[in-house]
């Protein structure tokens, strides 16, 4: 009874994902501690989990991501990258992305590319922001570093088996593959759209202003007095002032004969501002002194504010900034903008205040697409020490003259002592959600060994492919984790799927390398939809990309790389 109890709790856990009705470290903490109450872990397990040295490493690598993110390296050569014809332009994006990405989080480079890719006007950032995203993924998926999928899957392997894998031993399938799928994604980014950056005209069309007539009665009161904060569809973002800007304008805030009111939200419900005398409408376009302080940014997958509403988490406060609008794809959201659940990868137009840019929590919640946020570079000695240090933390893990967790712990007390990072950097940064996902996923996998569940998991799958064969069996696991990746996230996807091609190598009585491998391959095949890998999300919105833009470059990307890890994989780790 217990056994199939664990296995509804598993369809449940997948549906819950699916849906995104929670948040996966919810969902897995959540089925972690019943599994705990149930008995089927007990304490000194459950906690052996979250300090599992794979995992430790995994997170001592992110940490570590966040000086080598600060590094003008990324800037210098996105300043470089798009040069000449834009199909040579694509080329060498690609293949930098992907030799980066191998090494460094390919959050990161994305994110340093994906402002500078926004900004310029030579070529249409739509024929280029898919290829950045597919082309991180491919260079990611061919070193144990170089996506966090792959340090996961370490972590499995790790607790399951004791064995911990190479720094390389991806690459010996995964370049291949990477290469054979670079050809074909050169190809079909062709079919991209060619979708221009807004003008700065199309962006102001997002406020409506009005001056404030002399004798109106509305002067000399504040802005709660004249019953300017709970507009229907409208919301007072600023107000211009003698040539100056005040932004955000706050409740006690005295209005004076001439102040030109700016609103935004829906412009439609124009009728809203009718009901105050003195005020004076002079159309959809504000001036450019308005346009300065105009900042665009795309909501990251670290940050706070997805699945909630501006409302919710009181922005104005938080960032010292109004949000003007919201795009989600090529579409702009209109209504009540304070009511929209935000999602990770939705662009914000923000007007921002005076110290915007002091926020220390910007970094974690945006990525910047433009206006003049500069985050602080490291100076080129520091630089060059910080990319010397991180090269030969690899170098001797590779080769196992050092193990990775302490060369990287090393390296960090480095970083800390030359204040490179900062404790309280390290704290704001720390990626808990993800260290909950795998911890948790550790102990459910130990929940279902202990329950039998995984025996008859085993079981199910050599009844499945019986007279077949294994190799039938091992495309069985890669296709379950292709679709867990493109339908939850990837590290989830790698969570669910390496018990399930762990047992199968074991009751098949086979090496489970191939298997282990098809569960790493398959979790970082996400290439059909944008909503299973982060930086998708971080492309979609900017890109200005619609579903269909990633299926018809998706789809072939994916079968091309599919067929090259069923076909190498068993050639290179033979069952």
């Amino acid at each position: 009874m217990m056994t199939w109890a664990v296995l509804i709790s598993i369809a449940g856990l997948l549906i819950l994902l699916i849906s995104g009705w929670v948040r996966p470290a919810i969902a897995f903490v959540s089925l972690a501690g019943a599994y705990l109450l149930f008995g089927l872990v007990d304490t000194a397990t459950l906690l052996r989990q979250y300090s599992n040295p794979a995992l430790a490493t995994l997170m001592l690598l992110l940490l570590v991501s966040l000086a080598l993110e600060r590094t003008p390296l990324l800037d210098w050569l996105s300043q470089r990258l798009l040069r000449g014809r834009p199909e040579s332009a694509t080329a060498r994006l690609m293949g930098v992305s992907a030799v980066l990405s191998a090494f460094l989080n390919n959050t990161a480079v994305v994110a340093a590319f994906l402002g500078a890719i926004s900004r310029q006007k030579r070529i249409a950032p739509s024929r280029l922001l898919i290829p950045l995203s597919y082309a991180s993924i491919l260079g990611g998926m061919t070193t144990l570093v170089g996506t966090s999928t792959n340090l996961v899957v370490n972590s499995f392997a790790l607790s399951s088996a004791g064995v911990e894998l190479g720094m390389f031993q991806f690459s010996l399938v995964g370049v291949p593959v990477a290469l054979l799928t670079f050809g074909v994604l050169l190809w079909r980014a062709r079919s991209l759209p060619h979708h221009r950056p807004e003008e700065t005209a199309d962006k102001l069309s997002y406020f409506l202003a009005a001056d404030l007539q002399p004798g109106s009665e509305m002067v000399g009161k504040s802005i709660e007095a004249n019953q300017l904060r709970n507009l229907d569809g409208l919301y007072l973002l600023e107000i211009e002032r003698e040539g100056r800007l005040i932004s955000p304008v706050g409740p006690e805030e005295i209005l004076h004969q001439g102040d030109t009111l700016v609103f935004t939200g829906e412009v439609s419900k124009v009728q809203a501002l009718q009901r105050f005398p003195g005020l004076k409408l002079f159309g959809h376009q504000a001036d450019s002194l308005l346009a300065t302080n105009l900042v665009e940014v795309v909501v990251s997958h670290e940050s706070e504010l997805a699945g909630r509403t501006l409302q919710d988490v009181d922005f104005r406060s938080m960032f010292n900034a109004g949000v003007v609008g919201i795009r989600r794809g090529g579409k702009r959201l209109e209504g009540q903008l304070g009511q929209i659940p935000l999602r990770t990868g939705d662009c914000l137009l923000m007007a921002v205040g005076s110290d915007f840019r002091q926020h220390r929590n910007l970094d974690r919640n945006f990525h910047l697409l433009s206006g003049s946020l500069t985050r602080p570079k490291l100076g080129p000695v520091t630089s060059g020490l910080t990319l010397a240090g991180f090269a030969g933390v690899i170098g001797l893990a590779a080769a196992e003259l050092l193990p990775l967790f302490h060369g990287l712990l090393l390296l960090m007390a480095g970083l800390l002592m030359g204040k490179v990072l900062s404790p309280v950097e390290l704290r704001r940064r720390f990626p808990f959600e993800l260290w909950v996902i795998i911890g948790s996923a550790l102990a459910i996998a130990q929940g279902l060994e202990s329950s039998g569940a995984a025996a008859l998991l085993a079981q199910g799958m050599q009844g499945l492919f019986n007279g077949h064969g294994v190799y039938a069996a091992f495309i069985g696991c890669y296709l379950l984790t292709l679709l867990l990746t493109e339908t939850v996230t990837n590290n989830a996807a790698a969570a669910l799927a390496f018990p399930v091609a762990w047992t199968t190598a074991q009751a098949f009585g086979v090496d489970p390398m191939p298997f282990i491998m098809a569960v790493a391959y398959g979790a970082s095949a996400c290439f059909l939809i944008p909503y299973g890998y982060q930086t998708h999300l971080m492309v979609y919105s900017p890109g200005r990309y619609r579903m269909s833009d990633f299926l018809r470059v998706g789809l072939p990307v994916s079968l091309t790389y599919s067929a090259a890890v069923l076909l190498l994989t068993p050639l290179v780790f033979p069952f």
